[in-house]
């Protein structure tokens, strides 16, 4: 009967182990991923809020919305520059780019201005032609947001002029 009561000796492993085990601290390496993965995860939330907030949509269209114009805006520069830009981003925002099916799709640049990316987002989106540029704006001023000012220039640098008004932040 003692050895009913006694769980070392029902389970078949000493009760210590099991305890360490259980409150076993994860690794410096565990613990590093989880920040940086948690880092990563507000700083895409912070840029979605602040998309929500400027473009007055919902997240998941912010989210669309997003992808939509980078997607364009990625298109009309040179891959390295692209390159350079993703590095800056949200990791969540680069994953999903890269899931679009247009992307990589031609070599960089495509030579395309302001009504053709307009019209692109608004397929995305499926929005009345009045409401694109707003958002595309919205999507811009956010990602900006998000760069230094030294690589928001260096994309400006290599869109067309019609496009780069765009970009560039409203007065």
């Amino acid at each position: 009967m003692a050895e009913d009561r006694d769980p070392q000796r029902r389970s078949g492993a000493p009760q210590g182990e099991e305890r360490a085990e259980e409150h076993r601290e994860p690794s410096i390496e565990e613990r590093r991923a989880r920040r940086s993965a948690m880092r990563a995860s507000q700083t895409y939330a912070r840029f979605i809020d602040h998309l929500c907030d400027r473009g007055g949509m919902s997240p998941s269209v912010a989210q669309q919305a997003a992808v939509s114009v980078l997607c364009g805006l990625e298109q009309r520069i040179y891959a390295d520059e692209a390159h350079d830009l993703e590095a800056q981003l949200p990791r969540k925002l680069t994953e999903l780019l890269h899931r679009c099916e247009r992307h990589d799709a031609e070599a960089r640049p495509e030579r395309f201005g302001k009504d053709e990316l307009l019209k692109q987002v608004g397929d995305d989106l499926a929005l009345n032609p009045d409401a694109v540029e707003p958002v595309v704006r919205a999507v811009m001023d956010s990602i900006r947001h998000l760069i230094s000012e030294g690589e928001a220039e260096d994309v400006s640098a290599q869109l067309p002029q019609d496009i780069r008004h765009l970009w560039l932040p409203t007065m």
